[in-house]
This record gives structure tokens, C-alpha cells and sequence, in this order.
């Protein structure tokens, strides 16, 4: 009877103890992904939003924008060497850095570079960062390269995130809001 308690003891002790988080894989970052959903972007009184499909196979990203209605607002694609847009009514926008293409493109920020990682619910590779978990081990809040990005997931078993809300702070201020419907 001694050993039984002894055993319920130790085994009570050890339920007490919450189980370590599983550390954010930043390996992930690179990993090739096609997604679908919509997104919106923010800064002050200027912003865009739509539906995308979005295919990532690094080191490029294609992504189609369109209006809630189905009609393109642009076509954006690009590497590491640069990025171009091709927006309606025939207008070309190209740029070195995803984010100021889409700065020029659309008159706020959207980054791309780090969102690629982001919505995987991973940081940037090789960047510093800081991370908080659910209750279930999954990261809720990432903070990298200035961005505060929060998650929401579809219910308790989701490991991939479903919404993504960046904000950069300051005077200028950025809301990006991602909303994932379909991963392919």
C-alpha cells in the first residue's frame, strides 16, 4: 500500500508540472506552400483588400489580388534580386524589396519577405525574435523585425494558423490582416 501511495504521489507531482512548449521551428521558414484566402492593409486612411492566392517556393512568392467581386487588382511576383506588379489598368510598379513595392503599389506596407514565414505561424530564419504560446504549445503572439503578429487558430487540434493580424506601431502605424481559406 506504501508503494501505491508513493506511486499516486509521484505521478500527482508530475501532472503538475505543464509540459514544455515545443520551440518555434525556424527551419520551417523556407518551406514551399500555395494558399488561398483574403487580406486587408492599413495605414491611416489608405489600405487595400481582396481575396489572393498565394504560391511560395523560395526564394520566389506569386500572388494574385483580387477584389471581393473577383476582378484582379494586381499580379505581384518576385525574388530576391526584385519584385514587379502588374496593377490594373495596365500599370507596371517594380521595386528591390517587397515592401516597397507594395508601399508604392498600394500606399502601405505589406511584408511580404517576413509574412511568408509569418503565416506558418514561424519567425523569419536568422532573425531575433520573441514568441508566446497558447495553452496547447502553439505560438500566439510572435514579435520579429519591429511586427507584432498575432494568431488565431480554427479550434483546439489547429496547428496551422487561420487568421494572422500584423501590426507595426508608431507614426507609421500598419494593420495587415490575413485570413487563410484554403492551404493547397
Amino acid at each position: 500500500m506504501q508503494g501505491f501511495a508513493l506511486g499516486a504521489a509521484w505521478l500527482a507531482g508530475c501532472a503538475s508540472i505543464p509540459p514544455s512548449p515545443a520551440p518555434v521551428a525556424q527551419a520551417l521558414a523556407d518551406v514551399a506552400f500555395s494558399i488561398a484566402g483574403r487580406i486587408s492593409a492599413r495605414k491611416g486612411d489608405t489600405g487595400v483588400a481582396g481575396a489572393f492566392t498565394w504560391t511560395h517556393d523560395a526564394p520566389r512568392d506569386t500572388i494574385s489580388l483580387a477584389t471581393p467581386l473577383g476582378q484582379t487588382l494586381a499580379e505581384l511576383s518576385g525574388d530576391g534580386s526584385g519584385v514587379v506588379a502588374k496593377l490594373q489598368g495596365g500599370r507596371t510598379e517594380s521595386a528591390d524589396t517587397w515592401r516597397a513595392l507594395t508601399e508604392r503599389a498600394f500606399g502601405v506596407t505589406i511584408p511580404v519577405d517576413g509574412l511568408s514565414a509569418w503565416v506558418r505561424g514561424v519567425p523569419v530564419v536568422n532573425t531575433p525574435f520573441d514568441a508566446e504560446r497558447d495553452a496547447f504549445g502553439r505560438v500566439a503572439l510572435l514579435r520579429q523585425g519591429g511586427w507584432d503578429v498575432v494568431y488565431a487558430y480554427a479550434d483546439d487540434a489547429s496547428q496551422r494558423p487561420l487568421r494572422v493580424t500584423l501590426t507595426y506601431p508608431g507614426a507609421d502605424a500598419v494593420a495587415v490582416r490575413v485570413v487563410v481559406d484554403q492551404w493547397r
